[in-house]
C-alpha cells in the first residue's frame, strides 16, 4: 500500500459479526471521527478481504468469528497487505492478547471500553491526535522539543501493556510482579510525564504519550 498523503484521512475497515457493534462503531466513526474514513464494515472475513476497499489503512477486528480462520492468519494477512490492526474482544485474557500482539496487532482492546477510548487508541497507533491536542512530535510554542521522560525498563513495559488495554492486575500478571509493583510503575510513569508538562490523567492521555514517544510499534 502506498504511504498515506499528509493530511489524508485514515481509511478504516471494521470486521465484526455482531451486527449491533458493527453498526454502532460504524455510525460513531461517520458522525464523530473526521480524521477517519469508513471504507468498509464487514460481518465476515471473506467479505472484508473481497471488498474493493481492502486493504484499508487500519482494520478494527473482532477476535472471535464464526468462520474458521485463526486470528493469527487474519492479522498477518492484513499486515502483509499493508493494514494496521487493532483487535477488539469480549474475551480479554493474557493468552489471547499474546496471540494477537504476537501476530502483529498493534493493540488488543476490550469491547467493554467506551468507543471514544477505542478510537483514541486508533488515533494513537496511526500517529494522529485529536483536534485539541498537539500532533505527535510537534514542538512546544517556545520551539523547544517536547520533553520525553526517562522511563525504567519496568515502567516502559507497564506503560505499553496498560495502553494496549491491560488492567493494572493484568499488567502485574504479565510482568510476573505484585499488583502494588505494577501500580507503582504506572504511578511513576504518570508522575514523570506530569513533571514534563504532558498530561496523563486518563488512559487516552497515556495512549497519546506512548504513541508520541515511540512505545507503540
Amino acid at each position: 500500500m502506498p504511504p498515506r498523503e499528509s493530511g489524508a484521512r485514515v481509511r478504516v475497515g471494521i470486521l465484526d459479526d455482531h451486527e449491533l457493534l458493527l453498526d454502532s462503531l460504524s455510525n460513531w466513526i461517520r458522525e464523530h471521527e473526521p480524521l477517519f474514513d469508513l471504507a468498509v464494515a464487514a460481518p465476515t472475513w471473506v467479505e472484508l478481504v473481497h471488498s474493493p476497499a481492502f486493504p484499508t489503512d487500519l482494520v478494527l477486528m473482532d477476535l472471535n468469528l464464526a468462520e474458521k480462520v485463526s486470528i493469527e492468519a487474519r492479522v498477518r494477512t492484513c499486515r502483509a497487505a499493508g493494514a494496521s490492526v487493532i483487535v477488539l474482544t469480549a474475551l480479554d485474557t493474557p493468552e489471547e492478547r499474546e496471540r494477537c500482539l504476537g501476530a502483529g496487532a498493534l493493540a488488543f482492546l476490550s469491547k467493554a471500553q467506551p468507543v471514544r477510548e477505542v478510537m483514541a487508541t486508533a488515533k494513537a497507533v496511526m500517529g494522529l491526535a485529536d483536534a485539541d491536542t498537539a500532533e505527535p512530535h510537534q514542538v512546544t510554542s517556545s520551539s523547544r522539543p517536547v520533553a520525553k521522560p526517562k522511563l525504567s525498563d519496568g515502567e516502559k513495559r507497564a506503560l505499553v501493556l496498560y495502553v494496549e488495554g491491560s488492567s493494572t492486575s493484568q499488567v502485574a500478571e504479565q510482568m510476573n510482579v505484585q499488583f502494588e509493583t505494577a501500580k507503582t510503575y504506572l504511578r511513576r510513569v504518570r508522575e514523570k510525564y506530569t513533571r514534563a508538562g504532558r498530561p496523563t490523567s486518563t488512559r487516552s492521555d497515556l495512549i497519546r504519550r506512548a504513541a508520541e514517544d515511540g512505545y507503540l510499534t
